[in-house]
């Protein structure tokens, strides 16, 4: 299948620096390319964006409506354009403390919806340091068990080590290919047909300089890109290095 990078913006970029990006973005024909603004963003980057990027959301609320302050439905994001919507990020997880419990409601809310979805699942260092990584990734990917027959192509799954998000630490070929062939294993015995065919990612301090490395291990057919993403410059860059 062919290789994808989806750009996480976190709060990140105003809705003029948004749409400069997009108009400085390289076309590619070998790598699927995506992009995660802000909420605010996501209209006017659907309609100044290519057709061939997606544009997702960063989350979305478990509820389809009612008295949620501050929260985004996903018909709503529907309404302005969104492709996509990635659920769980580990800054989720940490610091607005979203349990597995409530990422499984938002995966059932996806799947009621017809949503497609990343989910992210990944250790934190404590966790690894007591090997506990493949324990915990399992519990996250119990949130897929909301997901029968034709679903599953709604699915892409991105690994980040929260140990590497952000710290300049990129986990070794050999931990990325032990992790990303064990959900591979995971998602076959979820469904035997489709889990080959299910995309998983890899997240955490991608960068130009490390990204072509990470896409030629086994089971990678994509990457979560974070800072790295910021710039069109540093982010073309990275595209052309899958490219080559």
């Amino acid at each position: 299948m062919k290789k994808i990078i989806i750009a996480n913006w976190k709060m990140h970029k105003l809705r003029k620096e948004a749409v400069d990006f997009v108009e400085n973005l390289s076309a590619q024909k070998e790598v699927d390319i995506a992009i995660i603004p802000s909420f605010l963003a996501l209209r006017d980057l659907k309609n100044a964006a290519p057709k061939e990027i997606a544009i997702g959301s960063q989350n979305m609320s478990e509820h389809s409506h009612g008295a949620f302050t501050g929260e985004i439905s996903a018909s709503m994001l529907k309404d302005v354009g969104a492709d996509f919507v990635m659920l769980g990020h580990s800054e989720r997880r940490k610091i607005f403390l979203e349990s597995n419990d409530v990422i499984t409601k938002k995966v059932e809310r996806a799947v009621v919806e017809n949503m497609p979805f990343v989910l992210c699942v990944g250790e934190t260092l404590d966790e690894r340091e007591l090997g506990e990584t493949k324990e915990v990734i399992s519990v996250m990917l119990d949130a897929l068990s909301a997901l029968i027959g034709s679903h599953w192509d709604l699915v892409t799954i991105a690994y980040e080590p929260v140990w590497a998000i952000g710290s300049g630490k990129v986990a070794t070929p050999d931990i990325i290919s032990e992790v990303h062939n064990y959900i591979r294993e995971k998602l076959l015995e979820f469904t035997p047909e489709k889990g080959e065919g299910i995309r998983i990612l890899y997240g955490g301090s991608v960068k130009s300089d490390n990204i072509a490395e990470i896409l030629s291990i086994d089971n990678v057919d994509g990457a979560l890109v974070g800072g790295a993403s910021l710039d069109p410059l540093s982010f073309n860059q990275l595209i052309n290095e899958v490219s080559i």
